[in-house]
């Protein structure tokens, strides 16, 4: 019994680490770059976004809403931002696969909180609910935790 309840309460929390992913990267179908940015927006602020991507230490801003800052003159008009539910924002980046950097950072910042994710151009994943989950070493162990208790 001190077992079982052992297994479920590193199980739970497990699962608020696998939510709390702030954002993703993936190739849709039609081989655009998405990017999900999932920071909870202050609900007495007017949200701002900012989209942009590191290789080696130079910053390269991609999309933004921020007066005052401009996306790269070579993301204009290929990249595009639509509001996610419940908060977040997504951004869509056409015809810039092949033209990706090796190693990646991809950054997000929404009003002012900063999320940031690592990526290899060769290990870009397919975007879909299977896909998106096993993106993180954390759902492997849930499943080994599912698997050993279904097993004892």
């Amino acid at each position: 019994m001190l077992k079982t309840l052992f297994l479920y309460g590193v199980l739970g929390v497990l699962l608020i680490l696998v939510g709390s992913e702030r954002i993703s990267v993936c190739l849709e179908d039609d081989d655009e770059l998405r990017v999900d940015c999932r920071i909870e927006q202050k609900s007495n602020k007017i949200s701002s976004y900012e989209f942009s991507w590191t290789s080696g230490a130079k910053e390269s801003l991609i999309n933004t809403n921020v007066s005052g800052s401009s996306a790269e003159e070579r993301f204009r008009g290929r990249s595009r931002v639509e509001e996610l539910e419940p908060f977040g924002y997504r951004m869509t980046l056409s015809d810039f696969t092949d033209k990706l950097p090796h190693n990646t950072t991809f950054l997000c910042k929404i009003t002012g909180e900063l999320a940031s994710i690592h990526v290899e151009k060769e290990k870009l994943v397919e975007c879909s609910a299977v896909s998106i989950v096993l993106q993180t070493s954390w759902s492997w162990i849930i499943c080994l935790l599912l698997f050993y208790q279904t097993r004892s």
